[in-house]
């Protein structure tokens, strides 16, 4: 099939560097983390760590939090859409400036009552997800040179923050990464402040796979679609010199200057997949998109018929770059082919295919790193693991991931 190919036995000298590389990172710093005391501490402090980042720049972070006026919220009862955004840059320097936490405590403290009912064999105690810190110091001033702009729209019912290890990947590399939450969708967003309707860490509606209901389906994409184009709009008033921050909090410095809206691409990891590719039908902002194994069709209406295609797939991507990223390990294999096919067969020149072999969905979130280190703990079994990430061993399956995630955008929107 044009533009298909396997990920593994791709560039493996390349690769097995790589994977060297990062053997020895996550032994520096990607382990289970215990204090040193004088006594044993007991599993309920464990701490995970995220892998380094292995770009030549050092990272800035902030946060944005936005407000579209112009829209309802979609999923409860308030009058204007929130949506909460994290903004990874080049730093000029991070001297004097805090490593910044993955996760805010609010939503950290809420992750094990609700995200271990839709990821099976999460712990729900046993570990201190308030702990995990970042690579990216938090306010620092930004390069004053302008790089292309990535967005990221997380899965359906996870935190924009499980994108922590790939967006600071791509930051140390150059670029400025935007990671967005969709809440109400989101397991657990926490917002600076709460307000009438809305407690200040605000948690999912979904109670299930959201493609077992056609019409909610729909609506979690043209939400996130429609949250990304809001999120665009905002940053082009950033780049303009406003602080588009609802809460008025300060912007790190010569941040409106790191900005190149004219190089704008997107990624996301399964409905933030079809999100991504779907947005950038929509839009024509964005340049260059990646799909991590979402669906590129509706569900089906009623049993035994074929669901819809988005129009991305139904009339192909007009010249700009897309990569469906997958793997072997998805259990909705079948499902996806079809609409994946139907996008290979509409833009094989633009459209290309890579399949990653021992992996499974969530390989291309940050449970890729921590996932293994719960395992380790005894806090999760091998099997609840392999169904989550995979077998793949985190020493591989980081480094290729964030190898095609990279290696895409920098063909498709360089850094230089």
């Amino acid at each position: 099939m044009p533009g298909e190919e396997k990920a593994t036995g791709t560039d493996r000298r390349a690769l097995t560097k790589s994977a060297t590389l990062a053997a020895a990172m996550l032994l520096a710093g990607g382990g289970v983390a215990r204090a040193q005391t004088g006594k044993p501490r007991s599993t309920k402090d464990l701490t995970l760590r995220l892998p380094a980042p292995t770009g030549p720049y050092r990272i800035g972070v902030t946060t944005l939090f936005l407000v579209d006026h112009a829209r309802r919220d979609p999923w409860e009862a308030l009058p204007v859409r929130e949506v909460m955004a994290t903004v990874f840059y080049p730093a000029r320097t991070v001297s004097g400036y805090p490593v910044a936490p993955q996760m805010t405590r609010g939503a950290a403290e809420r992750l094990p009552f609700i995200d271990p009912l839709f990821h099976e064999g999460l712990p729900v105690k046993g570990v201190n997800w308030a702990a995990t810190r970042t690579h990216a110091h938090t306010g620092a001033p930004a390069q004053a040179v302008r790089r292309p702009v990535l967005l990221y729209s997380p899965g359906g019912g996870d935190p924009r923050t499980l994108g922590t290890g790939i967006a600071e990947e791509l930051a140390g590399r150059g670029y400025v990464v935007v990671t967005v939450d969709h809440p109400g969708d989101g397991s657990e967003v926490e917002f600076p402040r709460a307000r009438a309707g809305r407690k200040r860490v605000r948690e999912t509606v979904f109670r299930g796979d959201p493609r077992t209901d056609p019409a909610l389906f729909r609506t979690v994409i043209d939400t996130r679609i429609a949250d990304i184009r809001f999120v665009l709009d905002q940053l082009e008033a950033l780049a303009a010199g406003q602080n588009p921050d609802a809460a008025g909090r300060p912007l790190p410095q010569h941040l409106d200057r790191a900005l190149d809206l004219r190089r704008v691409g997107i990624y996301g990891h399964s409905a933030g997949g079809t999100t991504a590719a779907e947005a950038m039908y929509e839009d024509r902002r964005i340049h260059a998109a990646i799909n991590l194994e979402g669906f590129l069709d509706h569900p089906p209406e009623s049993p035994g018929q074929e669901g819809r295609l988005f129009p991305i797939a139904q009339y192909g991507t007009d010249h700009r770059p897309l990569l469906l990223l997958g793997t072997d390990g998805f259990p909705h294999q079948k499902e996806l082919e079809r609409s994946w096919s139907a996008m290979l067969a509409r833009s094989p020149g633009c459209t290309s295919r890579r399949e990653l072999d021992h992996a499974a969905h969530w390989v291309f979130t940050d449970y890729a790193a921590l996932a293994p280190q719960l395992q380790a703990a005894g806090l999760m079994t091998a099997g609840n693991r392999i169904k989550l990430i995979g077998a793949l061993d985190p020493a591989v399956s980081i480094p290729l991931v964030r190898h095609h995630v990279h290696a895409f955008f920098a063909r498709h929107l360089p850094v230089c």
